[in-house]
């Protein structure tokens, strides 16, 4: 096993040759909100990394990673992202249901899945937000039932990201009749092209649309699909929740400090830093940055112990008001040129798709609200919140 600085060497070599040629042209595409952009490039790039080996690095050995240290998997993902390398495609089967899978799969799904994974053969998308159930996820409605050696699917999900990119989506169903909240929840594994599986882009602000929302009715998958026990889904769907914050919020946090230098240096081109104002917000989004750095350490400490506390909450709250206010901040950087638009009919410059994308910041993956009362309610023990 290398040393992470040899790591660190050998992936920053890497990216550094290998990301030339036709590649060269992804620097900086993807990404929240820019997830349009060059898609099946992105595809053939991470695919690239994959016959080299570098996808899925954390991942055991004997499911088709590196097997990298935790701090290794750190470096991997800040000199990602420091190469400005393009947002990846795989994330959610390599970040969210592959970890999954290995605690709670069993081999037979495991074997079939976790390859294709690896060589980013298949991609996946997250089936959990409803209509009337998006970040309470236990007031889902979506149903399955088991038709002799299928699960029959029924029901709608919404801000599905990457959905007609696709093609599996993991989905949280209620699969024991009466049950209600948490309870009597599956944990279910369903193919997306079928007959039954309808999905409708929804268009957004910044005239994107990487949400989706997902039909099914009577969508099919095999009896075997379902990871955990039946009935036991609200443990697996909180244990990838879990995973969804781990080391690789750690580029994230290089990719928002990429952002916040721009738009410095914007302010020092424009004259907008010779007001007291917006050179106070500047130092205070620096300051704000260093804390984020701060509690995705702590976090990821906490995950690797194998009891993650309430750093996810405290972190996905923090980092999420932090970027949405650096949208803010950069409209006030822009003055009246950020009411303009770039071009016809609606084309954003990066600040305005910037100032319209991160306003869901602080509503997907667990809105601010929510992770306010889990911290309120399992960490300072106060009365729960009055449900109707």
């Amino acid at each position: 096993m290398s040393s992470v600085e040899e790591f660190r060497n050998e992936i920053r070599d890497w990216l550094r040759t290998h990301l030339t040629g036709d590649f060269a042209d992804l620097r900086g595409r993807g990404g929240p909100g820019r997830e349009h952009e060059a898609f099946a490039e992105r595809l053939a790039w991470e695919r690239h990394m994959a016959a080299a080996g570098w996808t899925c690095v954390g991942w055991p050995t004997e499911y088709g990673g590196r097997g990298a240290t935790l701090e290794q998997q750190v470096a991997f993902h800040e000199e990602y992202a420091l190469a400005d390398a393009p947002a990846r495609v795989g994330h959610l089967g390599e970040q969210l249901l592959g970890p999954t899978l290995m605690a709670f799969g069993t081999p037979e799904q495991r074997e079939r899945f976790l390859p294709t994974i690896v060589a980013v053969e298949e991609l996946w998308c997250q089936g959990y937000s409803e209509p009337d159930a998006g970040s309470d996820l236990a007031n889902i409605r979506t149903r399955a039932e088991l038709d002799g050696d299928t699960w029959k699917v029924t029901g709608q999900k919404i801000w599905t990201s990457l959905a007609l990119e696709s093609d599996w989506c993991f989905v949280v169903a209620r699969t024991t009749p009466g049950s209600t909240r948490h309870h009597g929840l599956s944990y279910l594994l369903v193919p997306l092209d079928q007959p039954g599986v309808d999905i409708r882009p929804i268009h957004q602000l910044t005239g994107t649309s990487e949400f989706n929302e997902v039909f099914l009715d009577g969508a099919r998958t095999a009896a075997e699909n379902v990871v955990g026990a039946p009935g036991d889904g609200w443990k697996v769907a909180m244990a990838t929740l879990g995973f969804e914050r781990g080391v690789s919020t750690l580029g994230q946090q290089v990719g928002f400090r990429r952002e916040l230098t721009a738009l410095t240096e914007l302010a020092q081109r424009n004259g907008a830093a010779t007001d007291p104002v917006i050179r106070d917000r500047l130092a205070r989004a620096w300051i704000g940055l260093e804390t984020i750095r701060f509690n995705a350490l702590r976090l990821i400490e906490s995950v690797a112990a194998g009891s993650p506390g309430p750093e996810a909450s405290i972190g996905k709250i923090y980092w999420a008001t932090w970027h949405r206010e650096l949208g803010e901040l950069a409209m006030d950087v822009c003055g009246a040129d950020g009411l303009l638009a770039a071009g016809a009919p609606y084309d954003l410059t990066d600040w305005q798709r910037l100032f319209l994308f991160s306003r869901s910041d602080t509503i997907y993956a667990g809105s601010n609200e929510i992770q306010r009362n889990i911290i309120a309610e399992r960490v300072l023990g106060l009365p729960k919140e009055v449900r109707p």
